[in-house]
C-alpha cells in the first residue's frame, strides 16, 4: 500500500466547499476527488485533505494524501487520475510519502491570495474570483495596517464562530497588500489560519481602506480577541489557497 501526496488545483465556483457533507447530493471537491481515484483504483478511496476550503474558494496548491496499492509510476498518477476529473478540478503533482503521513498537520506553511477588485462598476467576468468593492480603497493604508499581523498573536478576533481548533494562537510569517491594475490583492503565509480567519483579516483590512478603521487601531483589534472590533467577513470568491509547504 502507497500513500500517496497529491497537489490539485480547483475552481471552488460550483463547490460546496471541500469537504464532504452528509447530503451525498451535495457537490464537494474531496468527493469528486474520491469518486475520480475510485474509478482509476477500483476501489472505494477517502483522500485526506490538508486544507477544508469552504463553497466558493479556490485553489492551486491544494494538497491531499490517498491509499492506494498501484503499478502506475507515481509521476504518472497525475495524468491517470485527471483523466476521470471534472474540467473544474485538476491534479498537478503526486509524490510518494510515508505511511503515516498528514497533509493537515504535517504543514509548515500556507500561502493565501484574496483578491479585490476596486472598481466603480462591477464585472462579471471577474465575480467569481474576486471581491467587488466600488469605493476607492486607500491601498497605502491596507499595507501600513497588515504589518500589525506579522508574528505570532492570538488570533481570536479573526476567528468565525464555529472553530473547532485548540489553540487560537497563529504566527504570521509574510503579509502584502498590493494594486495590480484593478486588483487590489492581499497575500498571506502562516503556520496555519483559524476558520475564516484571512477573509476577516481581508474584510478588516477593506474597512481600513474606505477610513472605518485607522492603521493604527489593528493592535488593538488584536489583543482585544473580540471578533465584533474586527471588520466583515469578507467574501469566498475572492479567495485562493496558493500553496502548503511541508
Amino acid at each position: 500500500m502507497k500513500r500517496i501526496l497529491l497537489t490539485i488545483s480547483y475552481d471552488g465556483t460550483n463547490f460546496c466547499g471541500w469537504q464532504r457533507q452528509k447530503d451525498e447530493y451535495l457537490r464537494t471537491v474531496q468527493g469528486e476527488v474520491d469518486w475520480a481515484c475510485g474509478k482509476l483504483f477500483i476501489k472505494d478511496i477517502n483522500c485526506i485533505g490538508a486544507s477544508r476550503t469552504d463553497a466558493g474558494v479556490h485553489a492551486v496548491g491544494q494538497r491531499a494524501v490517498i491509499d492506494v496499492e498501484t503499478t502506475i509510476p507515481t509521476q504518472r498518477l497525475p495524468m491517470a487520475i485527471n483523466s476521470h476529473m471534472p474540467e473544474d478540478i485538476v491534479v498537478t503533482a503526486a509524490e510518494e510519502v510515508e505511511a503515516d503521513f498528514n497533509p493537515r498537520f504535517r504543514a509548515l506553511r500556507k500561502t493565501y491570495e484574496y483578491k479585490i477588485y476596486n472598481s466603480p462598476f462591477r464585472n462579471p467576468m471577474y465575480r467569481n474570483y474576486s471581491e467587488h468593492v466600488k469605493t476607492k480603497l486607500d491601498v497605502e493604508k491596507m499595507a501600513e495596517a497588515a504589518k500589525a499581523f506579522l508574528g505570532k498573536h492570538d488570533f481570536k478576533a479573526f476567528c468565525a464562530s464555529g472553530n473547532s481548533s485548540k489553540t487560537t494562537v497563529r504566527e504570521i510569517y509574510d503579509i502584502s497588500v498590493a494594486e495590480e491594475g484593478d486588483f487590489i490583492v492581499l497575500r498571506v503565509t502562516g503556520n496555519g489560519f483559524l476558520y475564516n480567519m484571512v477573509r476577516i483579516i481581508a474584510g478588516t483590512l477593506i474597512y481600513v481602506g474606505i477610513g472605518k478603521i485607522k492603521p493604527d487601531e489593528i493592535e488593538d483589534i488584536i489583543n482585544s480577541k473580540d471578533r465584533s472590533r474586527a471588520g466583515k467577513t469578507a467574501g469566498p470568491r475572492g479567495l485562493t489557497l496558493m500553496n502548503i509547504v511541508y
